[in-house]
């Protein structure tokens, strides 16, 4: 597992929030953050390391924060901040815009600036849903004025590379008990590239970007697409090429540098296989056939899943079912 967790009901009433306000300030820029709700406040958060890059999924009542001048002058950490939200909708003041955004909506805020974020009405009981991000500028190969023209704009997450970038960090939440420590600086420079993409693309300066940068957007865009497709028998490298206008030997050229020479084939059965594994594990599908599950993940060769299953873990898929029941029991 990587990351910490904080639940308020862990922490006794009059504790609580204090207690998430000093975790939300170890990602944030120092901000002033004050609720209606204090004195009963409710929260759910996970604190996320990824080498420089924090991530904080985060659930909690509606709750102000506000980054004055004063504050900027006193202390800049020279972060650029990220918010999607996921549910709930907040206010935002920043570098002469105001909006209000909903789920799926996304900004940019920078703390060399004062800004204001909050629920339109402070009483309201409706829980916000969100991640935040916050990274240094530094890692951002792109002008610094440039990234000002997209300060405090309401960003869609619904669509392109703002849905791949919504997926990557809702996933990241959902796989954090499955990460390793090791894993976090590599996927804190997969967020700075699709960040970076999503920018550059933005404000169509994706020639400022560097070839690396490039590569590794790209790769995380073709690792999306097929989770998102790995039921179809034909998914293959060369429908894959076909769907992201690359040559074959390009795509292929892109895994070996950047999934560790694993090749394409290999990393589309992989998944298909985690996929299948986890299927087989759940009690709510005990009574679906293995060959249904085999089927529904792109495999609808019973001996063939068999094989291939066998060879990757140890035991048949039947095997490991029976297995995983006896280990319930």
């Amino acid at each position: 597992m990587i990351g910490t967790v904080f639940r308020s009901e862990d922490v006794p009433a009059e504790d609580r929030f204090e207690y998430w306000r000093d975790l939300v300030h170890r990602a944030i820029a120092p901000t002033d953050i004050s609720s209606e709700h204090a004195a009963d406040f409710w929260a759910e958060q996970r604190l996320l390391e990824l080498g420089p890059v924090m991530v904080w999924p985060t659930s909690f009542l509606p709750t102000r924060f506000r980054r004055t001048e004063k504050m900027v002058l006193q202390t800049d950490p020279e972060l650029f901040h990220l918010s999607l939200v996921l549910g709930g909708g907040l206010g935002v003041d920043h570098a002469g815009r105001s909006d209000m955004y909903g789920p799926r909506d996304l900004w940019v805020s920078d703390s060399s600036r004062p800004y204001d974020v909050g629920p339109s009405d402070a009483s309201d009981l409706q829980v916000v849903t969100g991640v935040g991000v916050d990274f240094p500028k530094a890692l951002l190969p792109l002008p610094q004025d440039r990234i000002g023209e997209l300060l405090g704009r309401r960003l869609s997450g619904r669509e392109g590379t703002g849905a791949l970038l919504t997926g990557f960090l809702t996933g990241l939440d959902r796989q954090a008990d499955s990460l390793q420590p090791s894993d976090a600086p590599r996927l804190g420079t997969v967020l700075v590239d699709l960040l970076s993409a999503w920018f550059a693309q933005l404000l169509e300066a994706e020639a400022a970007l560097p070839p690396e940068t490039r590569h590794r957007a790209i790769t995380e865009r073709i690792r999306a697409f097929i989770r998102q497709n790995l039921h179809d028998p034909e998914l293959t490298p060369p429908a894959i090429a076909a769907a992201h206008h690359i040559s074959l030997s390009y795509l292929h050229r892109l895994f070996q540098e950047e999934a560790g020479g694993e090749t394409v084939a290999a990393w589309i059965r992989g998944r298909r296989l985690e996929a299948a594994r986890r299927d087989l594990a759940d009690p709510a599908l005990h009574a679906t056939p293995i060959h249904v599950i085999a089927s529904r993940w792109g495999l609808p060769h019973s001996a063939g899943f068999t094989r291939v299953f066998r060879s990757a873990y140890g035991i048949s898929p039947q095997e490991y079912r029976f297995q995983v029941s006896a280990v319930r029991k």
